[in-house]
């Protein structure tokens, strides 16, 4: 059972090796790299590439790790007695299963994906240390301890938001995912869109990468904006010779919005444009 990447994700050498060695150590595998360069989609890909059904538990800031293993709905179960109802003698049918227990219980092994873990507050990976090492978890209401039936292979995402704790991280098998280079990208692209013309992607790749190299940009386009803005140039029907001759003055790369988050960055490329409109007099 190794994974080599799928029709719909390229993956390098380093990366589908770093897979198969956290399947076979069975180790959380631990994936960090810049905000859209893939590391959600890889726990899918793995998913169907593997044959593995998907557990998917998004982290939020309110997140909790309690809520990963269960919960327990006091307040139904409250109302309930209140109104006579039969369910409220077995407290069983106010406990909530979490993504966990989910995961644990799934009769084929599951590929859990506990995404943008950075999210939560600080203690939520040492929360789980326990849960993750055992590969069981003790349901107080009930009495009843959930034990996995088979290891689930856990692919833990983050984007280095926060420092996760050391105790942590030497229970993970780790990867940073570099930023894809041209080649890699070209393939990425192909992989989307494999009939946009290769002079379109020549042009767009020449533009795209000298935005990302200029310096102070707060946020640098991303693989998935990439991807939107081919899609825009091709609806639109902007052909490669429009790129290819840019007014460097202009410095606005057609439909940037697909590639530029935030004003500040607009703004230092409407900068940058001033700047050269005033050297070139």
């Amino acid at each position: 059972m190794t994974f080599k990447g799928t029709e719909n994700y390229i993956s390098t050498d380093d990366l589908s090796m770093s897979v198969n060695a956290a399947i076979a150590l069975e180790k959380p595998l631990l994936i960090k790299g810049e905000p859209g360069t893939g590391k959600t989609m890889l726990a899918l890909e793995m998913a169907a590439a593997l044959g593995k059904p998907l557990i998917q538990w998004h982290i939020k800031s309110t997140t909790k790790a309690q809520q990963g293993l269960y919960e327990y709905d006091a307040v139904s179960r409250l109302r309930d007695s209140q109104l006579g109802g039969d369910k409220v003698h077995d407290i069983a049918n106010y406990i909530k299963p979490g993504k966990l227990w989910e995961a644990f219980t799934s009769e084929d092994q599951a590929v859990l994906l506990i995404d943008e873990i950075d999210k939560a507050d600080i203690e939520f990976p040492n929360d789980l240390l326990q849960e993750l090492d055992r590969m069981e978890f003790f349901v107080y209401e009930t009495g009843e301890t959930i034990t996995a039936k088979t290891r689930p292979i856990i692919v833990i995402t983050s984007n280095n938001e926060k420092e996760l704790p050391d105790a942590f991280l030497r229970r993970c098998f780790f990867h940073f995912i570099n930023f894809p280079d041209r080649e890699t990208m070209s393939e990425i692209i192909k992989v989307h869109y494999p009939e946009v013309q290769q002079k379109l992607v020549r042009e767009a790749l020449e533009v795209f990468f000298e935005l990302r190299e200029i310096p102070g940009l707060k946020k640098k386009p991303s693989t998935s904006e990439l991807l939107d803005w081919l899609k825009l140039l091709m609806s639109d029907d902007i052909p490669a010779d429009i790129l290819q001759n840019r007014d460097n003055s202009k410095a606005i790369p057609p439909l940037y919005g697909a590639l530029l988050k935030n004003e500040q960055d607009v703004q230092l490329l409407e900068r940058l444009a001033f700047m050269h409109r005033g050297a070139s007099r």
